[in-house]
């Protein structure tokens, strides 16, 4: 984090070890404190083009950054987190679109996609909205610039969920279709409804009430069912459990494949950090998300 301004520095150290103790309080002092960073940056050269609906839900909607530069580009799709029953895929003016500009200033399209929230849509209705916004890019995200066949996806948090399930569940037909690679950023990979769960509710709202049927739907439990290329990320400072579940993630990879999957935990990032730092001058994190895409591993 040496790149960012030095009381930028101070308050995620201050935060760090606190974080678990208010962690939506914090998420809003994190974000508040990126914002004038991301505001700043430079954007020019990228087209964005707002709402697009890949579904007939007001929230399957999507939006598109385009360099204009891109032809038959990579193609970076980004599920935005909200503890299953909340968030937006632009939680402020400057999140999450900070992530779409960075990746597009890279040279690659990205997409911001919105989806379902619980109680109104449960699981796997997160990861059908993932699947039919995929199934949608397929056949336009060329006249956007980008290539059907790069298409990369980045889930965070809950996103992480969605995103995992799609690609590993193989009790859902599409079963990662239509995508080269999976990033997956403190994502939740296992149905918690644990006392250290301070989104156990919310948990319950989207898999069910019914606890039996929880380690049949957590992600981890199919880690050996796809053999997709994953780069798995977690934050220092994260939401209980899910450090551990990515680590515990990695390990049932490297079981299945008898080799690990790509790993980073991110020194000195909370759960918010590690996706809001994007366009912030920081880019340790999206360098090495870059190399993942590619060299497949």
């Amino acid at each position: 984090m040496t790149q960012l301004p030095q009381p930028m520095q101070q308050l995620m150290a201050r935060l760090g070890p606190i974080w678990g103790t208010d962690i939506r309080g914090h998420t809003q002092t994190v974000m508040g404190a990126y914002a004038p960073l991301l505001a700043a940056a430079d954007n020019s050269g990228i087209s964005v083009k707002r709402d697009l609906p890949y579904g007939p839900h007001p929230r399957q909607v999507l939006d598109i950054f385009q360099p204009s530069s891109a032809h038959h580009a990579g193609v970076v799709v980004f599920v935005h987190g909200g503890a299953f029953v909340r968030g937006d895929k632009r939680a402020s003016p400057e999140i999450y679109d900070n992530l779409m500009f960075w990746f597009a200033k890279q040279g690659y399209v990205g997409i911001n996609v919105e989806y379902r929230l619980a109680p109104e849509s449960t699981f796997p209705g997160g990861a059908d909205d993932v699947a039919l916004a995929m199934a949608w890019l397929t056949q336009n995200v060329a006249r956007h610039g980008g290539n059907p066949a790069r298409l990369f996806l980045i889930g965070h948090s809950a996103g992480g969920t969605h995103v995992a399930s799609y690609v590993f569940d193989p009790g859902l037909a599409y079963h990662g279709q239509y995508t080269a690679g999976v990033v997956l950023i403190s994502a939740r990979l296992r149905a918690d409804v644990s006392l250290d769960n301070p989104n156990a509710d919310a948990v319950r709202a989207y898999f069910g009430e019914d606890a039996a049927l929880y380690e049949q739907r957590s992600p981890v439990s199919h880690a050996a069912s796809s053999r997709l290329p994953v780069f798995i990320v977690t934050a220092e400072f994260e939401n209980p459990l899910l450090d551990v579940y990515g680590l515990e993630m990695a390990h049932q990879i490297s079981l299945a494949r008898r080799q690990a999957p790509r790993y980073r935990q991110m020194r000195g990032h909370n759960h918010m950090s590690v996706v809001a730092h994007f366009n912030s001058g920081e880019d340790a994190l999206g360098r090495e998300i870059l190399d993942f895409f590619e060299t497949g591993c």
